[in-house]
């Protein structure tokens, strides 16, 4: 019984990082709102090395459609933009003395379009992934179950405790991919 609360406790935990996961890169696809995780994950080549722009550099949105970096040492700022020149995030920075001005453009039919179709890969992915969680699980139970570990009726109990917990976490799923459409759509 130890080894099933084990097992569910692990398909949780992966669930949980698979969801996390996905919230990040949907904070990472753009929509007409400035959000700094839309940069804050690009390397970029400084001190012989790459480096995450976010450990560079303060990153804010002051205004809605737009986002302010302000690298702590003021002689990355070259090396920043072009960073995000190379990203193709489709923004062109403005520098600004020692800091970076990135205008965020209002979002064309066409591009809201191309965005959800994005996300909604994204979050097939997401799901995939909460599938290929519950189907290891489901195989360790039944692994247990032929080592005569776990009872048929321990088995089965655990393996619909698998599909409730996979069930929430697609809910979840579907519930992030709306909120992030709505903010396309609004945008």
């Amino acid at each position: 019984m130890a080894a099933l609360q084990a097992l569910l406790k692990d398909g949780e935990d992966k669930m949980k990082k698979s969801l996390a996961t996905l919230t990040r890169e949907f904070g990472e696809l753009r929509g007409g709102r400035a959000n700094p995780a839309m940069v804050e994950h690009l390397t970029v080549a400084c001190y012989g090395a790459n480096t995450a722009l976010k450990q560079l550099a303060a990153i804010t949105a002051p205004e809605p459609r737009l986002l302010v970096i302000q690298p702590w040492d003021a002689g990355l700022v070259q090396e920043v933009e072009k960073a995000i020149l190379k990203a193709g995030l489709g923004l062109t920075p403005v520098v600004d003395g020692k800091l970076l001005r990135l205008p965020i453009p209002a979002l064309s039919g066409d591009r809201r379009a191309e965005l959800i179709k994005v996300a909604n890969r994204m979050a097939e992915e997401g799901r995939v992934h909460l599938r290929n969680v519950r189907r290891e699980a489901n195989e360790q139970v039944k692994k247990l179950k032929a080592e005569k570990q776990v009872s048929e009726d321990e088995a089965f109990k655990a393996q619909d405790q698998i599909q409730k917990l996979t069930d929430r976490y697609i809910e979840q799923v579907n519930a992030v991919l709306k909120t992030k459409e709505q903010e396309i759509q609004s945008a």
